[in-house]
């Protein structure tokens, strides 16, 4: 062969493809080959480019085939649905529509499904109906948890009596606009100090630490859509109400948001991933899961607890700005997620329990459960019903889609029903207008075997995103 080696570029003129292979063969031909001529190397490269299947076996050739065969795709097999669905019970069932129904029934032949619940505010979603709620064997359901991971509500009840907020009503109003920052992309210009920044996942996961500079930027803010900040009256109507004060009226601020991108984006990767590694048949397709012994289950897990707890700390910060602002303390503070998943014990085993649009009812545990801008909404107290899953709506539920309540209601009819309630709105739009929700009363009404009203919260001046489209 003389002088003769081949090169990139000789390979690549002879077909071969820009990649890995163009080194392997370099290193193979000019390693075991080195005395053919140049002729003989073209002819065994050709037989092997138009073939590589036939010298896989081949003692020094296959280190080239290997490069050139093409990948056999996995077989993806479809996990069997249950041929008998698990149970489940229904709360309010004469409103709920048939969409978020059929949902939950798909949920229910999941093969990791334990069992499953459908609060009274339940409407249709994706994957599970919003207001669902399934418990599921060692496996998580990245859609069952929702695109707005976390998202909570957080009431702080403030030390200034009632006629504070009349008194100084332009006040808390103009503090509201300044320290509030809404929708998709909204930031702080601020100082960000938070313990949740300083998170090991933000390190250790790469999808959380290419998040992390988004997260910076939007803690302390609120989404679009249906969240929500807003000044009110609390009224607690028990003296055991689990807040240690006294029964009476009360000033406080009531907020509603999740994790904003950061938690979207980890919701729309690991439900891509679980779509990859748990094939299911196309209605149920959004509701693929991963294992919790799996890497990628684990990995999941971290994710969605940070997210949970950013969104705790975007409410926090929130508050401690606005209550800061208009001189007041916290005399007590009640919060809870509404789309998430808990370990828990059902029927004497751990599961876990995924509550889309839910909020936690274990017995004694306090949470809040709001209405409309102008409906009151509920502090309760769990009762701790396993047929349930120990559960309770998360809010009032759509009774209209946004494309409907857009079309049906008017800017006029909006104006009245605030002016009837006295409350003031501070951006907001038609798709979020009291109307476009079912009845709060109705739907507590529905759930008193799963709750105990302890408290009621009157808004007065709400603070939304300016119409436009939701987040989620």
């Amino acid at each position: 062969m003389g002088k003769f080696k081949i090169n990139g570029k000789w390979l690549l003129a002879l077909g071969y493809p820009q990649g890995p292979v163009v080194s392997v063969a370099m290193t193979v031909i000019n390693m075991h080959f080195k005395h053919s001529s140049e002729e003989e190397v073209k002819s065994i490269l050709t037989a092997v480019l138009a073939a590589p299947a036939n010298y896989l076996g081949h003692e020094t050739l296959s280190k080239i085939a290997v490069k050139l065969a093409p990948e056999e795709e996995p077989e993806r097999i479809e996990r069997k649905l249950l041929e008998k669905p698990v149970p489940y019970e229904v709360y309010g069932a004469s409103f709920i529509e048939e969409g978020a129904r059929a949902q939950m029934n798909s949920a229910v032949h999941l093969p990791v499904a334990v069992a499953g619940a459908l609060m009274p505010d339940a409407h249709q979603g994706y994957g599970l109906p919003i207001g669902g709620v399934l418990a599921t064997e060692n496996a998580i359901i990245p859609y069952g948890v929702g695109v707005d991971i976390g998202c909570r509500m957080c009431m702080s009840i403030i030390d200034l009596p009632e006629v504070a907020l009349d008194g100084q009503f332009d006040k808390f109003k103009k503090e509201l606009e300044k320290n509030t920052v809404f929708g998709t992309g909204g930031a702080l210009n601020i100082a960000k100090e938070d313990p949740v920044l300083e998170r090991n996942e933000f390190n250790e996961i790469p999808l959380l630490k290419r998040l992390k500079d988004k997260a910076v930027a939007q803690l302390g803010t609120s989404g679009s859509g249906n969240h929500f900040v807003e000044w009110g009256i609390v009224e607690l109507t028990d003296d055991n109400n689990g807040l240690q004060l006294p029964r009476g009226r009360y000033v406080a601020l009531l907020s509603h948001s999740g994790s904003r991108g950061l938690g979207a984006q980890v919701a729309g990767e690991y439900t891509k991933l679980a779509r990859e590694l748990c094939p299911l048949p196309s209605h149920v397709q959004h509701l693929a899961y991963l294992d919790l012994n799996s890497e990628e289950g684990q990995e999941y897990w971290l994710a969605m607890n940070l997210a949970g707890d950013y969104a705790s700390a975007c409410h926090h910060l929130i508050h401690k700005r606005l209550i800061k602002a208009i001189g007041g303390n916290i005399l007590a503070r009640v919060e809870n997620h509404h789309n998430f998943a808990w370990k828990e014990v059902y029927d004497g085993r751990e599961v876990i329990v995924h509550r889309k649009g839910a909020t936690p009812a274990g017995e004694g545990v306090l949470g809040i459960i709001p209405g409309s801008m102008t409906a009151p909404g509920f502090i309760v107290k769990g009762r701790g019903n396993a047929a349930a899953l120990n559960s309770a709506s998360h809010g009032a539920g759509r009774q209209m889609s946004r494309s409907k309540a857009l079309k049906s209601i008017t800017g006029h009819e909006l104006r009245t029903v605030l002016r009837d309630h006295n409350v003031t709105l501070i951006g907001g739009g038609l798709d979020e207008a009291p109307m476009a929700y079912k009845d709060i009363n109705t739907v507590m009404a529905a759930q008193q075997e799963l709750v105990d009203i302890v408290g009621r919260f009157i808004p007065r001046i709400v603070r939304m995103a300016d119409p436009g489209p939701a987040e989620d």
